[in-house]
């Protein structure tokens, strides 16, 4: 496939080094000669110099016969404009745009149509972290959690810690501990190496293991690999922006919810959209200010501002006076890398949710859903079977008889509303979401082909 990403910064450097290893043909557009210097040195991919909605630049990028233009600049409007020029000028077959602003995204239904304004998809980066937030805050102690079929199953990575009922034992004691609920375990990294999960497999405490389950179960699920934690109540919130606001607004109802927020102008408006919130106009990283606010009490402290630096330091100040759980928002991965479970409970990378929300309109085949894992190299999708016996590779086979990749696991199926966890012999009909996880992405575009059906089927 033939993509131009406009932007070469985190979010369009880490979709590039995603997508050059699948046999792509990746073109990157970008004001800063150095930021397109570093990238054609690490990766396959051709870059060209220039401001990203000129016509001139985009014809150069390639755009003429281009499958897709994806455009994540820092500027909404570039982004806009870009997709308008490549519908306009060269019939560029698909358009996504990464679009920030609240003053857009909220009349995104009566802006974006191919007789206005022709983006075929509109990515909302503040949204996608404000979900991923809101996750981690209903399964505390999850790693990460990612939904699937609107939300009926759900793949969780969590960390064994002794206390948890399967740590010692091997995965085939799930089902004496838990005989009425079915859960998998689709991977398990030790030490940072990838082992496959084979019934005799002892679950050690360290392993970083994700398991697909049921949504309705996943609490119970988590129960084996560590003490249960208890629900979050009390929650503080430093950055009153689009994502702290919208982290506010989705707990406030079911939480005791605190936001700092430094500028006075913003905590003011803050204070008139928050019903049940608690507006403190100040620093975040203030001692005396978390100090009367009880930062002790604190379940977990979520620092969202748009400086990193201001992230890390008000979050290990809220740790050290006492707060239980800490989650930072971290923009520079090798921040992630450096703070990640030593200072930090939970770091979280909106670059990550913005390219996971990418690959699902990337992937061939009918892929719904894709999430990166582990920095970009594995990957989790929902696939949907189209097709018949005749023309698919996957309908009316059991999951023994599918050739799949190698390190790639179904996990489960939904079939309806009903959650399958997939076995040797479960057969895959017609529409069944399968849920896969691939330990190496490098053979996504093999999954894909065995999703898509022959050129015999209408």
């Amino acid at each position: 496939m033939k993509i131009v990403i406009l932007g070469g910064g985190e979010v369009g450097g880490t979709l590039a080094e995603n997508l050059a290893g699948e046999d792509n043909d990746i073109t990157v557009v970008d004001n800063d000669p150095t930021k397109l210097a570093m990238l054609a040195e690490y990766h396959d991919i051709r870059t060209v110099q220039g401001h990203a909605s000129y016509p001139r630049v985009l014809r150069n990028a390639g755009c003429e016969d281009a499958d897709m233009l994806i455009a994540v600049t820092q500027s909404d409007e570039t982004n806009m404009m870009a997709c308008q020029i490549a519908y306009t000028m060269f019939r560029t077959p698909k358009r996504i745009a990464r679009v920030r602003s609240e003053e857009y995204i909220d009349f995104r239904d009566q802006l974006f149509h191919k007789d206005d304004m022709p983006v075929d998809h509109v990515i909302s980066p503040e949204q996608k972290v404000t979900q991923y937030i809101k996750r981690l805050v209903d399964y505390p102690g999850a790693l990460q959690v990612m939904e699937f079929a609107g939300g009926r199953a759900s793949l969780v990575a969590v960390k064994a810690y002794y206390g948890g009922k399967l740590v010692g034992h091997a995965i085939s004691s799930l089902k004496d501990h838990m005989p009425n609920v079915e859960t998998r375990v689709a991977a398990i990294f030790r030490q940072g190496k990838a082992i496959k999960p084979m019934g005799t497999t002892i679950i050690e405490a360290g392993d970083e293991v994700f398991f697909i389950a049921d949504t309705r179960y996943v609490r119970m699920v988590m129960e084996e690999m560590q003490k249960l934690e208890h629900q979050y109540r009390r929650i503080m919130i430093a950055g009153g922006g689009n994502v702290g606001a919208g982290l506010a607004r989705m707990l406030e109802d079911n939480h005791q919810v605190k936001l700092i927020e430094r500028n006075q102008e913003r905590a003011e408006q803050l204070n008139e959209s928050l019903s049940h919130t608690t507006i403190l106009n100040g620093d975040a990283s203030n001692h005396r200010l978390l100090s009367d606010e009880h930062i002790e009490d604190v379940d977990v402290f979520i620092a969202v501002t748009n400086d990193d630096e201001a992230n890390i330091m008000s979050a290990m100040l809220a740790k050290k006076m006492g707060a239980k759980k800490t989650m930072v928002l971290i923009q520079r991965q090798a921040y992630v890398d450096l703070v990640q479970d030593d200072v930090i409970d939970i770091a979280i990378s909106p670059q990550r949710a913005t390219v996971s929300a990418l690959l699902s309109l990337i992937r061939k085949a009918d892929i719904v859903n894709a999430y990166s894992l582990r920095k970009g190299a594995a990957e989790a999708i929902e696939a949907i079977a189209h097709g018949d016996e005749k023309t698919s590779k996957v309908v009316g086979k059991a999951i023994n008889e599918i050739k799949l990749p190698p390190g790639t696991t179904i996990g489960a199926i939904v079939r309806g509303h009903e959650v399958m966890i997939a076995h040797d012999d479960t057969i895959v009909q017609a529409d069944d979401h399968v849920i896969m996880f691939l330990v190496d992405k490098k053979y996504i575009r093999e999954v894909e082909r065995l999703f898509q059906p022959s050129a015999l089927f209408f």
